[in-house]
């Protein structure tokens, strides 16, 4: 059975998460962000970021975005595999509307720690 958009983006989350040493405390702190997006993302279908992550989550996000077009999209392109190339456009996409709505957020100042995010269809 194909994996759902949302499902091949947690994979993603969770393959950055899981590969990146966590060598400083900031590469830590980004990695834990995306793990905990990942998680709310299975279990809620949205997730939520507290005030002293939103920069993490935003950085680990365009990390991911970035890593897809340097390294997944050329692939998925000479492979003339055209499913996959839509997958990999659509998360580049959404990874990069995320990273401009955590930023706007975090920007205001006034993080509602119930602010939900969810994936643009």
């Amino acid at each position: 059975m194909p994996l759902s958009d949302q499902q091949v983006f947690v994979r993603y989350l969770r393959f950055v998460a899981a590969n990146t040493p966590r060598d400083t405390p900031e590469i830590s702190a980004v990695m834990a962000a995306l793990d905990k997006v990942a998680d709310d993302l299975e279990a809620e279908g949205w997730f939520s970021v507290p005030a002293t992550s939103l920069q993490p989550a935003a950085r680990g996000i365009a990390g991911l975005a970035g890593f897809l077009q340097q390294q997944i999209l050329p692939e998925a392109v000479a492979d003339k595999n055209a499913e996959a190339e839509r997958q990999v456009r659509w998360v580049i996409d959404t990874a990069m509307a995320l990273v401009s709505d955590l930023t706007m957020y975090a920007e205001l100042g006034e993080a509602d720690p119930e602010h939900r995010f969810t994936l643009r269809e």
